[in-house]
């Protein structure tokens, strides 16, 4: 830690390296954790083990510091957004990824100058100016050592802290201080080899794992001169080891969990890991045994047990279940997740609609495994494309619009006209477009959509295909024929008693429309308040609230505008929907404006700046936003001064969001 601080304080970029298995992310997040007073901006930490396509690293990072990819182009986005900041950014698990972080590392480098990273890789990034820390293993006391020199090594004082775990009151003494000592040096000090082996000692006496292990290194040493293999030899055989004292059912588990990136809960694991030699019914004990045996560790939460493999255990598991083939079980895990995210849409009005996001996000590693599996095998692209359509509203909400159109794009690639999949995945894909302000890649997918929709009698994709042609009418500010053709689609949901989509509908309209005609706005903004109210539907409550909020405020009632946007600034909040909160904060501002109140309009604004600034957006190319926004930034700055005005945007710039929404919302 010591040596890594150091190098962190005149190097822009450190890489921890070694092998599998030393403790490279636990250092990295020891290190990170103890330099957080010297970063004033920040310190993130970027966890890339469960992520499999590099197309999406630069989305996943911008997601995972609060940037929303509100354009096509998220890396001039992060690049903008990190360029004055002081901060210290985690990659952990880069080897997967290597070209593609290598890449990020040295764009963001070379573009923001007061950033510093700390990456975690078995490889070098290799990028300009990077420092690197070799990871060495604890260290393991000589075999002729005294009692109090083995207790005194750090290898020998793991496996007694993991080995009391597991068997109460044991202790290393000086009956078994010998066999400690041969099986830390055996395991070459690597923190995961030592866990594997202390696990057994719920089965087995210290003496007893000790030969097991002679016997096992003993033929991998006769192939190598020296009689110590390398590091990554040693966790190789220790893993190994370890999957052969599993049962058959124990082993076979191991490889199937080892499809799940993200972890798994036990309703998950019996309904995907069953079959084949494997009853439902005995999923559950079989998972306490993997436990026992330190490949499973057990993360408790709200909503129940949840299991998960470090990254080593499970690439292992992948190739043991690569050898056997297992047809039946990607099936079924394709099947689970598509039954997952439909069941789970984020658009529906319904009571468990927050609950729903936040599966959706827990499950989102193993969600994209799904699709990359259903991607692998054209017949299965459909499924692909149906469960990043059933996703749109949770893309929107979680930023995350790039990865939809990603999914999205890729799978058109593969499906035919003619499957209702290709139809839906249109319209989806356009709507993101339309949210990005991609409208050339817009409108040749709506009308495909259209298309295909009136060919095949489909009235639910024709009304949505509409939908999202209002939405790219409005964004190109042909504000009349938006409204006509959001009134059409609203027409075709109700005609299908789709009471959700006509929700949306309405607020899509109510905020696009508000400043043509905020009567008409407002009437439908209260429907969709009434409505979500009705269905106890939290999430959309939070847009409805906006929407009654704007227009509140083109009706020239700022009081009640006023109330409407810090309820809704609040719950935005709590569930990180930056773009719904910069929204809210940039109305609060042309509000504060109209009271009179200069100076607190003006740090607004600086806030706002932020967090448009974060996302690549600026509210004066939103044309919703733009006339109020001159409006207000004119009015301050004439009544305050060019200078005051000045310091109190910078005063709400360097605010930080946690400072703000307090600061929005309270008043």
């Amino acid at each position: 830690m010591t040596t890594a601080r150091r190098l962190l304080s005149r190097a822009r970029l450190l890489t921890l390296t070694g092998a599998g298995g030393v403790g490279k992310t636990r250092l990295a997040l020891r290190v990170a954790e103890s330099l957080k007073p010297a970063f004033c901006d920040g310190v993130e930490v970027v966890e890339l083990a469960a992520l499999e396509d590099g197309e999406l690293l630069e989305p996943t990072v911008a997601a995972a510091l609060g940037v929303r990819d509100a354009g096509p182009a998220p890396m001039a986005v992060l690049v903008d957004y990190l360029a004055d900041k002081r901060m210290l950014l985690v990659l952990d698990n880069c080897e997967h990824l290597l070209p593609d972080c290598v890449r990020l590392v040295d764009l963001l480098l070379r573009g923001a100058v007061r950033l510093r990273i700390l990456a975690t890789s078995r490889q070098t990034l290799g990028v300009a100016g990077e420092q690197v820390l070799v990871v060495p293993s604890l260290s393991v006391p000589d075999l002729g050592g005294t009692v109090r020199d083995i207790v005194r090594s750090e290898a020998v004082r793991m496996f007694a802290d993991r080995g009391s775990r597991v068997r109460p009151g044991f202790a290393v003494d000086s009956g078994s201080a010998p066999a400690v000592a041969r099986l830390c040096r055996r395991l070459g000090g690597i923190p995961l080899a030592i866990e594997l082996a202390a696990g057994r000692l719920r089965a087995m006496q210290v003496e007893e794992l000790a030969r097991e292990l002679d016997q096992r290194f003993a033929v991998l040493d006769a192939g190598w001169r020296a009689a110590t293999l390398p590091r990554h030899q040693t966790l190789r055989a220790t893993v190994d080891w370890s999957f052969g004292l599993c049962t058959p059912a124990e082993q076979r588990l191991w490889s199937r969990l080892s499809m799940f990136a993200g972890g798994v809960d036990v309703d998950t694991a019996e309904d995907v890991c069953h079959g084949d030699d494997i009853a439902r019914e005995d999923v559950f004990d079989l998972l306490a045994g993997l436990v026992d045996k330190s490949v499973l560790t057990v993360e408790r939460r709200d909503d129940g047990i949840r299991y998960h493999m470090l990254d080593s255990i499970r690439m292992y598991g992948r190739e043991r279940l690569a050898d056997g083939g297992e047809q039946a079980l990607r099936r079924r895990f394709n099947d689970h997740y598509l039954r997952l995210v439909e069941e789970h849409r984020v658009d529906r009005l319904i009571p468990e609609q927050l609950a729903c996001y936040q599966v959706t996000q827990v499950e989102l590693p193993n969600i994209r495994v799904a699709m990359e599996l259903c991607l692998s095998r054209p017949d299965d692209a459909p499924m692909c494309l149906r469960m990043a359509s059933a996703m749109w509203a949770y893309w929107k909400l979680a930023g995350s619009l790039a990865e939809g159109r990603h999914w999205l794009e890729r799978g058109l690639e593969l499906v035919s006209p003619d499957d209702p999949a290709r139809r839906t995945a249109l319209w989806v894909a356009g709507m993101l477009a339309v949210c990005q302000g991609d409208l050339a890649a817009t409108v040749p997918k709506l009308e495909e959509s259209l298309l295909l929709a009136r060919q095949a009698g489909d009235e639910q994709t024709r009304a949505f295909a509409t939908q999202v042609s209002g939405m790219a009418a409005f964004s190109a500010g042909d504000i009349r024929r938006g409204m006509a053709l959001m009134e059409e689609a609203r027409a075709g949901h109700r005609a299908r008693g789709d009471l959700s989509a006509v929700g949306i509908n309405m607020f899509y309209d109510a905020t696009y429309s508000a400043d043509e005609n905020p009567d008409r706005a407002a009437e439908l903004a209260q429907a969709f308040l009434t409505m979500c109210d009705e269905c106890q539907a939290l999430v959309s409550r939070g847009y409805a609230l906006f929407a009654v909020g704007i227009t509140a405020w083109h009706q020239g009632q700022p009081h009640r505008a006023e109330a409407m946007m810090k309820e809704a600034a609040a719950f935005r909040s709590a569930i990180n929907d930056r773009w719904g909160l910069t929204e809210c904060v940039e109305v609060l501002a042309w509000i504060a404006c109209s009271y009179g109140q200069y100076e607190r309009a003006a740090r607004m604004l600086g806030v706002a700046h932020s967090l448009w600034q974060a996302m690549g957006v600026s509210p004066t190319l939103l044309w919703h936003h733009v006339r109020a926004h001159e409006i207000c930034a004119a009015q301050a700055r004439q009544s305050l001064g060019g200078r005051a005005y000045a310091a109190a945007f910078r005063s709400g710039e360097r605010l930080g969001l946690d400072r703000a929404v307090p600061y929005v919302v309270e008043g």
